[in-house]
């Protein structure tokens, strides 16, 4: 007589391996590509003065700071100095807005080693589909404006 004890108990093991799964399927999130634009009214290349970044990253936190943006009257990114951060050779700001809606001007400043100091940031809103990114072109700062997704992946 046969018995068919074991090969069944395996049979039953090898199906509830398969069946069962170690891992959570992580959702993908799609962009959402229907929000709406927050620089509409400025323009896609702004020029932006390295004393006046340089005011910035000096600026205490706490205080009330404004960054023209264009030529425009309405082009002024003013707001409140949320965080400051000071290290040997990297200096930062976080300014949180007051005129647009959520956004926030990340700036930062570092000294390389041969004593040229550079500047990086962005004004971002998670909110909004646009955005500014700040970078050096030709000895020149600039902000340019791009599609958050273009900078943010989900």
């Amino acid at each position: 007589m046969k018995y068919l004890h074991l090969p069944g108990i395996c049979l039953l093991v090898l199906f509830t391996c398969a069946a069962a799964s170690a891992q959570n399927k992580i959702p993908v999130n799609e962009p959402d590509l229907s929000k709406p634009k927050l620089f509409t009214n400025l323009p896609d290349r702004i020029p932006v003065d390295i004393s006046i970044l340089q005011s910035l990253i000096n600026t205490e936190a706490g205080k009330n700071v404004s960054l023209k943006l264009g030529s425009n009257t309405a082009g002024s990114f003013s707001g409140e100095v949320v965080s400051k951060s000071d290290d040997n050779t990297i200096h930062s700001v976080v300014i949180r807005s007051g005129n647009f809606n959520g956004a926030t001007l990340t700036l930062s400043s570092s000294t390389q080693p041969n004593g040229a100091v550079k500047f990086t940031g962005r004004i971002i809103s998670f909110g909004h589909g646009d955005l500014y990114v700040l970078q050096n072109q030709n000895d020149q700062y600039i902000l340019i404006k791009k599609n958050f997704y273009d900078l943010i992946n989900e």
